[in-house]
This record gives structure tokens, C-alpha cells and sequence, in this order.
């Protein structure tokens, strides 16, 4: 009975393993202090492993309940190995009208996977640099949130999508 029960477990892992449909070549995160200042710029250096296949992107960031916002905009630069830079202001939900949060995680900490481009090809070979940096304002201010609270770590990965057969 107990052989069985070990080897029904060991086949469901198996085919829940080979149902991936995505595999990681980049996924970093660095720490925020306490406050996430808005000069403060988190940077990732990545070296793509091809110049031929798409790729998903992604801003991963983990936030506790210190957090007090429904969204969150952040300032996303890649900057490519030969000079060109492209910059993009992105605004993401990060809890329901309720205001529970959204993310994957059953404590105090939530992480979310946040899309950033699809199906990008990285055509230049060479070092490419990834600056995040938050951006949020409060209603009717027109200066920054000096310090954001509640942003614990910023992440940012790459992975390519298998194609389903």
C-alpha cells in the first residue's frame, strides 16, 4: 500500500515537472533597504543566451503589508551592448479593490511575477544592463514619494516559452 502511494507520488511529480512550459535563463533578486528611495536605481547586468529565440521579461518584486498603495509605477531602462537605451513607465496592480494584495505567498511577504516585454530577441550580442526604479506619486502631488516602504526585494528574469506540442 505505502509502495504504491510512493510510487503514484513519484509518477504525478514527474509529469508535473515535464508539463513545464517555460525555462528560467535569468532570475536575480537585490535587496531594497527598509525604504525604497526614488534616486535609488536597482540594476541587473545580463548576458542573453542567444540572439535567435523570443524571450518573456519580467520585474519581479516581493512587497510586505508596510506596503500602502493599489498600484505601483516603476521607470524600467534596458540598455542594450551597443549604446541604444529604451525606457518605459509601467503602472502595475498590486492589490484588489478590496485591498488584499496580489502575489503568490501565504505570510507577511507577496511575490509578483509583473510582465515586462514579450517575445523580445536580444539581436545585439554582448552585456545588456536592466535599471528598475520606482516612480509612485500620491493623488494631487506632483513630486515623487521620497521613500517607498513595503518593497522588500526587486527581481528581474528572462525566460523562454517552449513551444506546446
Amino acid at each position: 500500500m505505502l509502495k504504491n502511494r510512493v510510487l503514484l507520488l513519484l509518477v504525478l511529480l514527474f509529469f508535473s515537472l515535464m508539463s513545464c512550459d517555460s525555462k528560467y535563463y535569468f532570475d536575480e533578486y537585490k535587496s531594497v533597504p527598509k525604504k525604497w528611495h526614488k534616486d535609488s536605481i536597482v540594476s541587473f547586468k545580463i548576458v542573453p543566451p542567444d540572439s535567435i529565440n523570443p524571450y518573456n521579461l519580467f520585474v519581479n518584486l516581493r512587497n510586505t503589508s508596510a506596503y500602502k498603495y493599489n498600484n505601483l509605477f516603476l521607470i524600467v531602462e534596458m540598455v542594450f551592448p551597443h549604446g541604444k537605451t529604451v525606457k518605459d513607465t509601467l503602472e502595475y496592480k498590486m492589490a484588489d479593490p478590496s485591498g488584499k494584495f496580489l502575489g503568490t505567498g501565504y505570510s507577511d511577504i507577496k511575490e509578483n511575477k509583473l510582465w515586462y516585454k514579450e517575445q523580445v530577441i536580444f539581436n545585439e550580442s554582448g552585456e545588456y544592463e536592466v535599471n528598475i526604479q520606482q516612480a509612485m506619486r500620491e493623488n494631487g502631488m506632483v513630486n515623487g514619494v521620497e521613500e517607498l516602504e513595503g518593497i522588500t526585494d526587486v527581481g528581474f528574469s528572462i525566460e523562454e516559452k517552449k513551444l506546446k506540442k
